[in-house]
Protein backbone atom coordinates (compact mmCIF):
# COMPACT_ATOMS: atom_id res chain seq x y z
CA UNK A 1 0.00 0.00 0.00
CA UNK A 2 2.70 2.36 0.69
CA UNK A 3 3.70 2.97 -3.05
CA UNK A 4 -0.17 3.33 -4.17
CA UNK A 5 -1.61 7.41 -5.39
CA UNK A 6 -4.91 7.74 -3.43
CA UNK A 7 -7.46 10.15 -4.77
CA UNK A 8 -10.05 11.53 -2.85
CA UNK A 9 -12.48 13.73 -4.73
CA UNK A 10 -14.18 15.51 -1.59
CA UNK A 11 -12.27 17.24 1.00
CA UNK A 12 -14.91 17.02 3.76
CA UNK A 13 -15.29 15.51 7.20
CA UNK A 14 -14.67 12.01 6.16
CA UNK A 15 -11.77 12.27 3.99
CA UNK A 16 -10.15 14.61 6.45
CA UNK A 17 -10.44 11.49 8.71
CA UNK A 18 -8.97 8.98 6.18
CA UNK A 19 -6.35 11.41 5.67
CA UNK A 20 -5.25 12.14 9.08
CA UNK A 21 -5.70 8.38 9.99
CA UNK A 22 -3.65 7.09 7.08
CA UNK A 23 -0.76 9.52 7.65
CA UNK A 24 -1.11 8.48 11.29
CA UNK A 25 -0.56 4.84 10.04
CA UNK A 26 2.91 6.00 8.28
CA UNK A 27 1.58 6.15 4.80
CA UNK A 28 3.37 8.85 2.93
CA UNK A 29 1.52 12.14 2.34
CA UNK A 30 3.15 12.84 -0.72
CA UNK A 31 1.03 10.58 -2.22
CA UNK A 32 -1.85 11.41 -0.98
CA UNK A 33 -4.51 13.75 -3.86
CA UNK A 34 -7.36 15.80 -3.49
CA UNK A 35 -9.98 17.77 -4.87
CA UNK A 36 -12.70 20.02 -3.72
CA UNK A 37 -14.59 22.94 -5.15
CA UNK A 38 -14.59 24.91 -1.92
CA UNK A 39 -10.55 26.62 -1.54
CA UNK A 40 -10.62 26.84 2.04
CA UNK A 41 -11.22 23.02 2.53
CA UNK A 42 -8.26 22.82 -0.01
CA UNK A 43 -6.67 25.13 2.71
CA UNK A 44 -7.23 23.62 5.58
CA UNK A 45 -6.28 20.34 4.02
CA UNK A 46 -3.08 21.54 2.94
CA UNK A 47 -1.84 23.77 5.71
CA UNK A 48 -2.36 20.11 8.14
CA UNK A 49 -0.74 18.04 6.04
CA UNK A 50 1.60 17.98 2.59
CA UNK A 51 -0.71 16.32 0.16
CA UNK A 52 -0.91 17.47 -3.48
CA UNK A 53 -4.99 19.60 -3.82
CA UNK A 54 -6.46 20.42 -6.81
CA UNK A 55 -9.61 21.92 -7.95
CA UNK A 56 -10.63 19.71 -10.86
CA UNK A 57 -11.29 16.67 -10.20
CA UNK A 58 -10.02 15.33 -13.29
CA UNK A 59 -6.75 16.88 -12.18
CA UNK A 60 -6.88 14.89 -9.27
CA UNK A 61 -7.70 11.40 -10.33
CA UNK A 62 -5.08 11.38 -13.13
CA UNK A 63 -2.42 8.39 -12.63
CA UNK A 64 -4.49 7.29 -8.94
CA UNK A 65 -4.28 3.75 -7.97
CA UNK A 66 -7.46 4.46 -5.68
CA UNK A 67 -10.34 7.09 -6.07
CA UNK A 68 -12.16 7.34 -2.87
CA UNK A 69 -15.51 9.21 -3.73
CA UNK A 70 -15.86 11.14 -0.48
CA UNK A 71 -19.21 13.54 -1.71
CA UNK A 72 -22.28 13.75 -0.37
CA UNK A 73 -24.64 11.28 -1.94
CA UNK A 74 -26.80 13.48 -4.15
CA UNK A 75 -23.65 15.30 -5.91
CA UNK A 76 -22.42 11.47 -6.66
CA UNK A 77 -23.98 10.57 -9.85
CA UNK A 78 -22.54 13.85 -11.38
CA UNK A 79 -18.91 13.32 -10.34
CA UNK A 80 -18.91 9.61 -11.57
CA UNK A 81 -20.25 10.76 -14.94
CA UNK A 82 -17.51 13.65 -15.15
CA UNK A 83 -15.15 11.39 -14.51
CA UNK A 84 -16.31 8.26 -16.58
CA UNK A 85 -14.38 9.58 -20.14
CA UNK A 86 -10.90 9.35 -18.21
CA UNK A 87 -11.31 6.11 -16.08
CA UNK A 88 -8.18 4.08 -15.96
CA UNK A 89 -9.10 0.58 -15.87
CA UNK A 90 -6.76 -0.92 -13.07
CA UNK A 91 -7.89 1.95 -10.64
CA UNK A 92 -9.75 0.69 -7.56
CA UNK A 93 -12.87 3.14 -6.93
CA UNK A 94 -14.24 3.16 -3.08
CA UNK A 95 -16.97 5.14 -2.64
CA UNK A 96 -18.11 6.27 1.03
CA UNK A 97 -21.13 7.67 -0.27
CA UNK A 98 -23.80 6.67 1.89
CA UNK A 99 -26.82 4.26 0.16
CA UNK A 100 -25.56 4.52 -3.34
CA UNK A 101 -25.46 0.76 -4.77
CA UNK A 102 -22.48 -0.64 -6.95
CA UNK A 103 -24.46 -1.53 -10.09
CA UNK A 104 -25.50 2.40 -9.81
CA UNK A 105 -22.17 3.55 -9.28
CA UNK A 106 -20.79 1.12 -12.29
CA UNK A 107 -23.21 2.11 -14.90
CA UNK A 108 -22.66 5.65 -14.39
CA UNK A 109 -18.78 5.14 -15.00
CA UNK A 110 -19.60 3.31 -17.82
CA UNK A 111 -17.30 0.71 -17.01
CA UNK A 112 -19.43 -2.75 -16.59
CA UNK A 113 -16.03 -4.44 -14.73
CA UNK A 114 -14.98 -1.78 -13.02
CA UNK A 115 -13.21 -2.58 -9.51
CA UNK A 116 -16.02 -0.97 -7.14
CA UNK A 117 -15.86 -0.98 -3.30
CA UNK A 118 -19.10 0.26 -1.46
CA UNK A 119 -18.06 1.41 2.05
CA UNK A 120 -20.18 2.50 4.97
CA UNK A 121 -18.51 4.03 7.69
CA UNK A 122 -19.75 5.94 10.86
CA UNK A 123 -19.06 9.64 12.15
CA UNK A 124 -17.06 7.78 15.54
CA UNK A 125 -14.66 7.52 12.05
CA UNK A 126 -13.60 11.47 13.13
CA UNK A 127 -11.81 10.38 16.20
CA UNK A 128 -10.08 7.14 14.29
CA UNK A 129 -13.25 5.28 16.32
CA UNK A 130 -15.33 4.59 13.75
CA UNK A 131 -17.12 1.09 12.09
CA UNK A 132 -17.39 0.52 8.16
CA UNK A 133 -18.94 -2.32 6.61
CA UNK A 134 -17.29 -2.90 2.97
CA UNK A 135 -18.97 -5.10 0.03
CA UNK A 136 -17.59 -5.44 -3.12
CA UNK A 137 -18.09 -6.50 -6.70
CA UNK A 138 -16.55 -9.29 -8.77
CA UNK A 139 -13.87 -7.44 -10.17
CA UNK A 140 -12.28 -6.21 -6.82
CA UNK A 141 -8.74 -8.60 -7.00
CA UNK A 142 -7.15 -9.97 -3.48
CA UNK A 143 -4.57 -7.32 -3.61
CA UNK A 144 -7.58 -4.29 -3.93
CA UNK A 145 -9.66 -5.91 -1.42
CA UNK A 146 -6.73 -5.96 1.31
CA UNK A 147 -5.94 -1.93 0.19
CA UNK A 148 -9.70 -1.08 0.58
CA UNK A 149 -9.52 -2.69 4.30
CA UNK A 150 -6.17 -1.18 4.78
CA UNK A 151 -7.68 2.27 4.21
CA UNK A 152 -10.83 2.30 6.35
CA UNK A 153 -8.86 0.24 8.93
CA UNK A 154 -7.01 3.87 9.42
CA UNK A 155 -10.34 5.26 10.82
CA UNK A 156 -11.47 2.14 13.10
CA UNK A 157 -12.83 -1.42 12.46
CA UNK A 158 -13.29 -2.52 8.95
CA UNK A 159 -15.13 -5.76 8.03
CA UNK A 160 -16.45 -7.46 4.78
CA UNK A 161 -20.42 -8.38 4.49
CA UNK A 162 -20.63 -11.10 2.14
CA UNK A 163 -23.85 -9.45 0.05
CA UNK A 164 -24.26 -6.00 -0.89
CA UNK A 165 -27.66 -6.18 -0.08
CA UNK A 166 -26.81 -6.64 3.44
CA UNK A 167 -25.36 -2.85 3.67
CA UNK A 168 -28.81 -1.52 4.49
CA UNK A 169 -28.99 -3.70 7.75
CA UNK A 170 -25.49 -2.01 8.10
CA UNK A 171 -26.95 1.25 7.73
CA UNK A 172 -29.59 0.77 10.51
CA UNK A 173 -27.18 -0.82 13.20
CA UNK A 174 -23.39 1.19 12.84
CA UNK A 175 -24.52 3.93 10.10
CA UNK A 176 -27.17 5.30 12.38
CA UNK A 177 -26.19 3.66 15.58
CA UNK A 178 -24.14 6.29 16.68
CA UNK A 179 -27.18 8.32 17.22
CA UNK A 180 -28.88 6.10 19.09
CA UNK A 181 -26.46 6.13 21.67
CA UNK A 182 -26.24 9.77 22.14
CA UNK A 183 -30.21 9.39 22.29
CA UNK A 184 -30.00 6.98 25.49
CA UNK A 185 -27.08 8.78 27.11
CA UNK A 186 -29.00 11.73 26.49
CA UNK A 187 -31.85 10.28 28.37
CA UNK A 188 -29.43 8.94 31.20
CA UNK A 189 -27.82 12.26 31.76
CA UNK A 190 -31.09 14.03 31.97
CA UNK A 191 -32.77 11.56 34.34
CA UNK A 192 -29.73 11.62 36.63
CA UNK A 193 -29.61 16.05 36.72
CA UNK A 194 -33.59 15.31 38.15
CA UNK A 195 -32.51 13.15 40.77
CA UNK A 196 -29.75 15.75 41.74
CA UNK A 197 -26.94 15.67 40.04
CA UNK A 198 -25.65 18.39 38.41
CA UNK A 199 -25.19 18.51 34.58
CA UNK A 200 -21.56 18.32 34.12
CA UNK A 201 -21.20 15.02 36.44
CA UNK A 202 -23.93 13.54 35.17
CA UNK A 203 -22.22 13.85 31.77
CA UNK A 204 -18.68 12.95 32.80
CA UNK A 205 -20.28 9.98 34.71
CA UNK A 206 -22.50 8.51 31.78
CA UNK A 207 -19.84 9.30 29.16
CA UNK A 208 -17.44 7.02 31.36
CA UNK A 209 -19.81 4.26 32.26
CA UNK A 210 -20.40 4.30 28.14
CA UNK A 211 -17.18 4.06 27.23
CA UNK A 212 -16.35 1.64 29.82
CA UNK A 213 -18.93 -0.36 28.70
CA UNK A 214 -18.18 -0.40 24.94
CA UNK A 215 -13.91 -1.12 26.04
CA UNK A 216 -15.27 -4.01 28.10
CA UNK A 217 -17.19 -5.35 25.56
CA UNK A 218 -14.77 -5.25 22.77
CA UNK A 219 -11.77 -7.05 25.09
CA UNK A 220 -13.78 -9.52 26.03
CA UNK A 221 -14.82 -12.74 24.63
CA UNK A 222 -18.34 -12.62 26.19
CA UNK A 223 -21.05 -12.17 24.67
CA UNK A 224 -23.12 -8.77 25.58
CA UNK A 225 -25.70 -11.14 27.10
CA UNK A 226 -23.11 -12.70 29.58
CA UNK A 227 -21.57 -9.41 30.13
CA UNK A 228 -24.59 -7.90 31.14
CA UNK A 229 -25.82 -10.75 33.54
CA UNK A 230 -22.33 -10.87 35.49
CA UNK A 231 -23.08 -6.93 36.32
CA UNK A 232 -26.80 -7.83 37.30
CA UNK A 233 -26.99 -9.02 40.87
CA UNK A 234 -30.34 -10.85 41.74
CA UNK A 235 -32.47 -8.23 43.62
CA UNK A 236 -29.80 -5.21 43.09
CA UNK A 237 -30.81 -2.09 41.65
CA UNK A 238 -29.34 -3.20 38.06
CA UNK A 239 -31.75 -5.82 38.37
CA UNK A 240 -34.35 -3.35 39.03
CA UNK A 241 -33.48 -1.10 36.61
CA UNK A 242 -33.76 -3.85 33.53
CA UNK A 243 -37.02 -4.48 34.32
CA UNK A 244 -38.10 -1.35 33.96
CA UNK A 245 -36.50 -1.19 30.75
CA UNK A 246 -37.72 -4.50 29.39
CA UNK A 247 -41.19 -3.86 30.93
CA UNK A 248 -40.98 -0.52 28.47
CA UNK A 249 -40.16 -2.53 25.69
CA UNK A 250 -36.77 -1.48 24.77
CA UNK A 251 -36.27 -5.18 22.59
CA UNK A 252 -39.35 -4.07 20.57
CA UNK A 253 -38.28 -0.18 20.00
CA UNK A 254 -35.04 -1.03 18.95
CA UNK A 255 -35.99 -3.71 16.61
CA UNK A 256 -38.43 -1.61 15.07
CA UNK A 257 -35.79 1.17 15.14
CA UNK A 258 -33.56 -0.68 13.16
CA UNK A 259 -35.95 -2.08 10.66
CA UNK A 260 -37.54 1.52 10.06
CA UNK A 261 -33.78 2.66 9.15
CA UNK A 262 -33.18 -0.20 6.55
CA UNK A 263 -36.38 0.44 4.96
CA UNK A 264 -35.18 4.27 4.75
CA UNK A 265 -31.67 3.41 3.66
CA UNK A 266 -33.49 1.03 0.30
CA UNK A 267 -35.60 3.85 -0.47
CA UNK A 268 -32.69 6.43 -0.56
CA UNK A 269 -30.64 3.49 -2.50
CA UNK A 270 -33.95 3.16 -5.18
CA UNK A 271 -33.87 7.14 -5.36
CA UNK A 272 -30.55 7.99 -5.60
CA UNK A 273 -29.71 5.13 -7.99
CA UNK A 274 -32.07 6.33 -10.76
CA UNK A 275 -30.16 8.22 -13.74
CA UNK A 276 -29.96 12.05 -13.38
CA UNK A 277 -31.59 12.09 -9.87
Amino acid sequence: MKDCNITFIGGGNMARSLIGGLISDGFDPHHIHVSDAEPLCLQALTDKYPIHAYSSNIEAAKACDVLILAVKPQQLQSVVRQLAPHWQADTLLISIAAGIRIADIARWLEQDKAAIVRAMPNTPSLVQAGATALSANDFVSTQQHELAESILRAVGLALWVDDEGKMDAVTALSGSGPAYFFLVMEAMEFAATEMGLDAESARLLCLQTAFGAAKMALESDETTKTLRERVTSPGGTTECALHELEDGGIRSLFENALVAAALRSRELANQLGEDDA
